[in-house]
């Protein structure tokens, strides 16, 4: 991936979709060649600043999913089929098409999922139903 975007909401989501590297545009391009050989040598690469990101997503406790079983989270089926859609880095309008329902519900429905995980994104959210296998 190579990209202007560095919040680690798109990083999460570009990992999940299958990034093999993650180089910002403002990388110089012997660095940005050097990414793109490594990848293609079976490595990865990435900016030093999206490195540190990474690691502080991976080591990011999640209290909610400590101390509480999946049935404690009480998620409806809708719930988790959402949740699915959001881990494939769908939009609200996308999922929405895809589950026969309004945007506005969709995002009642990440709401909820927010609530019930105590969360405050979707990539927590993503994180902790991975996790526990919700999806």
């Amino acid at each position: 991936m190579l990209t202007v975007f560095d919040d680690e909401e798109k990083i999460f989501k570009s990992i999940l979709a299958g990034a093999t590297g993650y180089l910002l545009k403002d990388e110089t391009p012997e660095k940005i060649h050097e990414g793109i050989l490594t990848v293609f040598n079976g490595g990865a690469s990435m900016s030093p600043s999206i490195a540190m990101k990474t690691l502080k997503i991976l080591k990011q406790p999640s209290t909610a999913s400590q101390n509480e079983s999946v049935n404690d989270m009480k998620l409806s089926v809708r719930e988790i089929q959402v949740l699915e859609q959001l881990s494939q880095g769908l939009d609200y309008q996308k999922i929405a098409d895809n589950l026969f329902i309004a945007p506005a519900t969709v995002r009642k429905h990440i709401e909820n999922i927010y609530e019930k995980l105590n969360v405050h994104n979707k990539m927590q959210a993503v994180q902790i139903a991975l996790k526990h296998h919700i999806i």
